[in-house]
């Protein structure tokens, strides 16, 4: 078949190249624009253009999809299939109907729970067990399509936003390339509303801790939020970017965000529970292991964060 391909970021880049070493044409790979990136705000291009370049694909990274050059000339690929992994905006119906069979969508989670742009934060955030990748058939909704194919993936206790999105990335690479494969063969199986979930996008100010809620949801946070937007507190009245913690087993009758204990680890008492800080990062520093930032800072017990 003939295909277009449309996606942004890394997490696109398994199914772009699960898609180019296949039988099928990937006759244009559609992205964002370059963005202004590091301290000297550099033009940067997005991964997945990185990587068509490399794979000597055409690429094509419209300013908008809604007007201008890009409905035309996209309109005259004669194109089979469309297959659509984190694009970051909205394609209209024009556009969705240029391709003969449509457009396909890979998408992190286990649909209807987390449509949107950050299922796979969210899911994090929430504390789920579980989620995985659907490949839906694209209509105008907001991921409301009719399902193709899915898969579960069982979340580590522990597992970051960006392991978790490491391996849902491959896993929708899979998928994309099966349904792709055969897209003649499938049924595609109605979403229902129950279980329905807005994964809406995240921002800065969803990096800030705040103690009074448990440790549990506290560590959620710093998973979920690992890499971005980070999380977040105050220490001594400046900002201390915790990088990875736990959930302590140690009771705590002590006011939320105190330090109960300072050394190998600092532990730091919450609404429900203790919190475990094993790495963080003070301004103008390197993130450190606790040790390290006891050590170097004088974290001392008794001491209090985001006060």
């Amino acid at each position: 078949m003939r295909l277009a391909f449309f996606g942004t970021p890394a997490y696109a880049v398994p199914t772009l190249d699960a898609l180019a070493a296949s039988e099928h044409e990937v006759v244009t790979v559609v992205a964002q624009p370059d963005r202004p990136s590091g301290r000297g705000k550099k033009l940067q291009s997005p991964p997945v253009v990185v990587r068509a370049r490399e794979l000597g694909l055409e690429t094509r990274q419209p300013k908008g999809v809604r007007s201008g050059p890009f409905p035309k000339n996209y309109g005259a690929l004669e194109l089979d299939l469309a297959v659509v992994v984190a694009y970051g905006r909205i394609l209209t119906p024009e556009l969705l109907n240029v391709p003969k069979f449509g457009c396909i969508n890979g998408h992190g989670s286990l649909l209807p729970r987390w449509r949107g742009a950050g299922p796979i934060q969210w899911s994090l955030l929430s504390g789920d067990a579980q989620t995985g990748v659907c490949v839906m058939q694209m209509d105008a909704g907001m991921d409301t399509g009719d399902v193709l194919l899915r898969e579960t993936l069982d979340i580590g206790q522990n597992e970051t936003q960006s392991e978790l999105g490491q391996r849902l990335s491959h896993l929708t690479a899979k998928l994309c390339l099966d349904a792709v494969n055969r897209y003649g063969e499938l049924t595609a199986q109605p979403q229902t509303a129950d279980g329905m979930t807005h994964a809406r996008m995240l921002t800065k100010s969803d990096a800030q801790m705040d103690w009074s809620r448990s440790a549990l949801a506290l560590h959620n946070q710093v998973r979920g939020l690992n890499p971005w937007p980070g999380t977040q507190t105050t220490f001594r009245g400046e900002t201390f970017k915790i990088k990875v913690a736990l959930v302590g087993e140690e009771p705590s009758s002590e006011p939320p965000g105190t330090v109960i204990h300072a050394g190998a680890h600092i532990a730091v008492a919450t609404g429900q529970g203790v919190l475990h800080i094993h790495s963080a990062q003070l301004p103008g520093k390197p993130a450190r292991g606790a040790r390290q930032l006891v050590n170097g800072a004088r974290i001392a017990v008794g001491e209090v964060f985001g006060g």
